[in-house]
């Protein structure tokens, strides 16, 4: 039995039923609600609810609400909502001093057993751009441990970790030392963790602020990304002057060529999760049934590209 047949066997039971929800033909990605993006407030309860309600087909599992309240009531809501999981949130700080990063990395497995135990399979978090002390070198080799010993505790539990690069010219500019904000060096970056269940997730953004193009994406496997996020941009903006906090919903403008992205995303049988994260003021003021309609009619009306 290879290792990960043997992953998938070890899931079982609660695994099963939480990845049982059903998407669109011609595609294997899913329209993720993860309510912190759009600007609402949400529990691991109403986040399902609001999920389900609006037409999304994952949710964003919350490790400690999931660890304080047991998993079954909330995979029985996922079940009866017909929804996956989508990708948690990392909650170590990779990039805080060896104390803040020790505690959490001490605090992880727990958390990690009650996002196992759920069904849930991707985690992620964002690799910061730009350092104040630490030059490229040493944030690389500090980096890399670090992930290192936060993949292996992931990989115990049968969880993937997911790094997002940031490629927004204002933030890899921002301090004094750039780090890493491209596809190639994330890619380099986990190759030095020499841990397998480190992948990337890709952000239309990030992805369009770096200047890359579909033929980056075309260059990998599904197993190389653990989650993608999908926003468009503010026309009459050149790239490399865009602010990160300053996006639109997918399709908003055609900035930012979502067929693209989603075309080879679907070419290389990606089947993870794809969350919008546009930072968008309007959104935000709306209430939490209002973000939600409009959060999934404009990912419905992307993904229809490519379907």
């Amino acid at each position: 039995m290879t290792e990960s047949t043997r992953r998938r066997f070890l899931y079982g039971g609660l695994a099963a039923a939480a990845a049982s929800g059903a998407t669109a033909a011609g595609r294997k990605f899913t329209i993720a609600f993860i309510p912190g993006s759009i600007g609402i407030k949400a529990d691991q309860g109403r986040s399902i609810e609001l999920a389900a309600k609006h037409g999304f087909e994952s949710v964003q599992p919350f490790g400690r609400q999931l660890l304080q309240d047991g998993v079954s009531r909330h995979v029985e809501a996922l079940e009866a909502g017909k929804l996956q999981w989508a990708a948690a949130s990392l909650p170590v700080n990779l990039r805080g001093d060896e104390d803040t990063f020790s505690s959490g990395l001490n605090n992880l497995p727990q958390e990690a057993q009650a996002l196992h135990r759920a069904g849930v399979a991707r985690v992620g978090t964002a690799i910061a751009s730009s350092s104040d002390t630490l030059n490229y070198l040493e944030n690389f080799k500090r980096t890399s441990r670090r992930l290192r010993e936060v993949g292996a505790v992931l990989e115990d539990h049968g969880l993937r970790l997911g790094l997002e690069y940031l490629g927004t010219k204002h933030l890899w500019t921002a301090r004094r030392h750039a780090f890493v904000h491209s596809m190639a060096e994330c890619r380099a970056l986990i190759a030095e963790t020499g841990k397998a269940n480190i992948g990337l997730v890709i952000d239309s953004w990030h992805w369009w602020t770096a200047y890359e193009t579909a033929n980056d994406i075309l260059a990998l496997a599904n197993d190389d990304i653990v989650s993608a996020d999908l926003n468009d941009a503010p026309s009459g903006i050149e790239r490399d002057l865009q602010r990160d906090n300053r996006r639109e919903l997918p399709l908003a403008t055609g900035m930012i060529d979502a067929k693209a992205f989603l075309g080879a995303l679907a070419a290389i049988g990606y089947d993870g999760p794809i969350r919008a994260e546009p930072f968008n003021k309007t959104l935000n003021a709306m209430d939490d049934d209002q973000a939600g309609a409009t959060t999934a009619r404009a990912m419905k009306k992307a993904f229809a590209l490519v379907e």
